[in-house]
């Protein structure tokens, strides 16, 4: 009974935290936290689809250097994004610009653009040799191919690939408030430093409903840009994935 009382007057504690005013109103409010994460998310996946998703279709396309490439990423991954994060805080060239923007932007940059280079290589290859002869036979271009046949039906791993790091920017872009900048990882670091629990569990549900809608969001638009007949294929297989999603991990 104990440790249900304790939660019960935790979890009052958490509503009385969202229903506090000053909590929605100001700079640290909760609607200009969201902004201000969904800003900075926003910039970093915009960037990784197009350095990730562009090496990705040139080297799918060619055949040619694709698995040193993504290797190469995917090692990248190693790397803990707080280590970069520090990395970049004492470097005043960079941690001092935007208000900490600049480094946040490019240690999750170097964790976005992995997956999505991955997928977008992946899906580029798993185009059917087939299909290629029979644009080729019409006589479509080298470049007709890619972004009238490849694309396209690279398009849903693609997709997969934009979502998987969308998802890891969200949640992970709340390490930007150890080099000031200001987003839904605030009241958690503030929370944890202060050991104010209830506020750093008012943060981590903040983040955790972020990601929720950006991932179901995604997904809506990764289904709206699956070709027809991939999806009928996918309706018409209860159980069986036909569109492999690769996110390296």
């Amino acid at each position: 009974m104990q440790i249900w009382d304790h939660f019960r007057h935790f979890m009052a504690s958490v509503a009385d935290w969202f229903t506090t005013s000053a909590h929605w109103t100001g700079s640290s409010g909760i609607p200009e936290l969201f902004w201000r994460q969904i800003v900075l998310s926003l910039a970093v996946v915009a960037a990784a689809v197009i350095i990730g998703g562009g090496v990705g279709l040139v080297l799918g396309h060619t055949g040619r250097g694709g698995l040193v490439a993504v290797n190469a990423a995917n090692a990248a991954r190693a790397i803990p994004s707080l280590a970069l994060l520090t990395l970049f805080a004492i470097l005043p060239s960079i941690s001092l610009k935007w208000g900490g923007f600049l480094a946040a932007f490019l240690a999750l940059l170097i964790l976005a653009i992995p997956p999505i280079l991955t997928n977008t290589y992946v899906g580029m290859r798993e185009v059917d040799a087939d299909v290629r002869d029979a644009a080729k036979a019409v006589g479509l271009t080298g470049g007709e191919i890619l972004w009238r046949v490849e694309l396209p039906l690279a398009t849903p791993i693609l997709m997969a690939g934009v979502r998987t790091a969308a998802i890891e920017v969200v949640a992970t872009s709340t390490l930007a408030a150890y080099v000031s900048y200001t987003d839904l990882g605030t009241p958690i670091i503030a929370g944890l430093n202060t050991n104010n629990t209830v506020e750093a569990f008012a943060g981590a549900i903040l983040v955790g409903l972020l990601a929720a809608v950006v991932a179901l969001g995604l997904g809506l638009v990764q289904r709206a840009l699956t070709p027809l007949p991939l999806r009928r294929q996918v309706r018409a297989t209860p159980g069986v994935a036909a569109i492999p999603v690769v996110a390296a991990r």
